[in-house]
């Protein structure tokens, strides 16, 4: 699937991914100032943001945790977002890869199904230039 071709489909693939990793921005964001404000373990932004990644993205290093009940409650919210907007994001991307190989398979199926009936069609006009020139003679 070329630029050319498919503009409308690459560009709306695109714009999800770019929408995709933005919200994963933004819930990082919010996850780090959430842990910051909640947490007194965190004492810095920072620290807040590198909780949020680590939590997101399932990794839990262990160096900086949630210690209270509602940094606790918060950090499964963070999970759940993360896991879902870091899926969306992947999967935006693998979409573009995907519908590019499956697009061109179809496209190349189709041209064969195509070229086979254009034959068809021809050899159908011989015969038939071929009886109506026959008809011609038969009558003359």
């Amino acid at each position: 699937m070329s630029f050319k071709k498919h503009p409308r489909k690459v560009h709306i693939a695109r714009q999800g991914v770019f929408y995709s990793l933005v919200l994963c921005a933004v819930i990082l964001l919010l996850g780090g100032f959430g842990f910051w404000l909640l947490d007194p373990g965190v004492h810095t932004m920072a620290e807040g943001l590198w909780l949020a990644f680590t939590t997101a993205a399932t990794v839990g290093y262990g160096d900086v945790v949630p210690s209270t009940h509602a940094s606790r409650m918060f950090a499964v919210i963070v999970v759940l977002l993360g896991l879902a907007v870091l899926s969306l994001a992947t999967a935006s991307l693998a979409a573009i890869f995907v519908e590019k190989d499956v697009e061109e398979g179809e496209e190349l199926h189709i041209e064969h199904q195509l070229m086979h009936e254009i034959r068809q069609l021809r050899e159908e006009v011989q015969s038939l230039r071929l009886d109506i020139q026959r008809e011609k003679s038969g009558r003359s």
